[in-house]
């Protein structure tokens, strides 16, 4: 089992590997021994997504039903204006989100109105002591450093999967691309949300492969959303094979052991989760779900059948900013 008071950044591709393909229980219990040492085995932090800028995207990634290049019945929306987006945060917030992301459909952030228009909205949703986050394309590091000095908590950035398989997904950028965004973020002293997709097509070296990046970045993302294909008519994925349950959950708490700090986020493709599922996935190490009613353009939870969910589970909302180090003490104390 991980020692569970060192945080490792040197995993080996063959270790990532044994954790993987070790016995569902037996890793299911090693990764819930390992969160409830770091975090506190009754908090799931509730986060909030919302698209400010939908389709028209000029990236070819095969799963998205923003990209210009594929026919999904998609409705092109221009970005909001800043206060339809600080009103959709308050609700949210009065819904019980403790951490506010706003989405937009762009290859990378050019420096014009629309980018000022953002900061805008992101110096209004921390005015509402709410973490917030931003997933926006690509930026520089000049471009990072603006969004940190508005108040940006964390910005969003997959790699989606492994390096291998990355062209088969998306021939419009490149991995390097993904990862030279996420060190301008790290750079700018932001928090890193990074995470991948599962039904992309990948084997299970490729999902291997994500992990072991993940795990071997020079500091871990303190985010980590795990997705599943929401196969959406239009798009060249819409026949993929829907991703199995166990291989979910597998994914779930290898990234627990790896990563033991971080956040595990349940994203998109939890519609398609039973509830039993979804308990077993708190209890392999995930401590994070979306709720609302979308995210970003694809089906989601609403906030109160969430909510009860939780509460049958005796887990309650994280709050915002939480220290992880409050949060272990807290997890030893209980």
């Amino acid at each position: 089992m991980l020692q569970v008071n060192r945080i490792r950044n040197d995993w080996t591709v063959e270790e990532v590997r044994e954790l993987y393909n070790k016995s569902f229980l037996d890793l299911v219990f090693e990764a819930a021994s390992v969160h409830r040492e770091f975090h506190r085995g009754d908090e799931v932090q509730v986060c909030s997504l919302l698209s400010i800028k939908t389709g028209g995207c000029p990236e070819d990634c095969g799963y998205c039903s923003q990209s210009a290049h594929h026919e999904s019945d998609i409705d092109i929306q221009p970005l909001l204006k800043t206060e339809e987006v600080l009103e959709s945060a308050k609700r949210a917030k009065e819904a019980g989100s403790t951490r506010f992301c706003m989405g937009a459909a762009w290859r990378e952030v050019r420096d014009n109105r629309a980018f000022d228009r953002v900061l805008e909205m992101i110096r209004g949703v921390k005015d509402m002591d709410l973490e917030v986050c931003c997933t926006l394309g690509m930026v520089t590091e000049e471009q990072a450093q603006k969004l940190k000095d508005a108040g940006l908590h964390a910005y969003n950035h997959n790699i989606d999967t492994s390096e291998k398989h990355y062209t088969k997904v998306c021939s419009t950028r490149t991995y390097g691309d993904r990862l030279q965004t996420l060190e301008n973020v790290r750079k700018a002293g932001i928090t890193v949300c990074c995470g991948g997709i599962l039904g992309l097509g990948e084997e299970e070296e490729d999902r291997i492969s994500m992990l072991h990046t993940l795990a071997t970045l020079e500091k871990h993302p303190e985010s980590v959303p795990i997705n599943t294909l929401v196969a959406i008519p239009g798009t060249p994925m819409e026949n993929n094979k829907q991703v199995t349950t166990w291989d979910f959950i597998r994914c779930i708490a290898v990234a627990r052991i790896l990563m033991p700090q971080t956040m595990v986020r349940l994203a998109a493709g939890r519609m398609s989760l039973t509830k039993e599922a979804q308990a077993l996935a708190f209890l392999a190490g995930a401590n994070s779900i979306f709720a609302g009613e979308k995210l970003l353009t694809t089906p989601n939870p609403e906030f109160n059948e969430d909510l009860t969910f939780l509460s049958s589970l005796g887990l309650k909302p994280k709050e915002a900013y939480s220290d992880i180090k409050e949060c272990k003490q807290d997890a030893a104390a209980n």
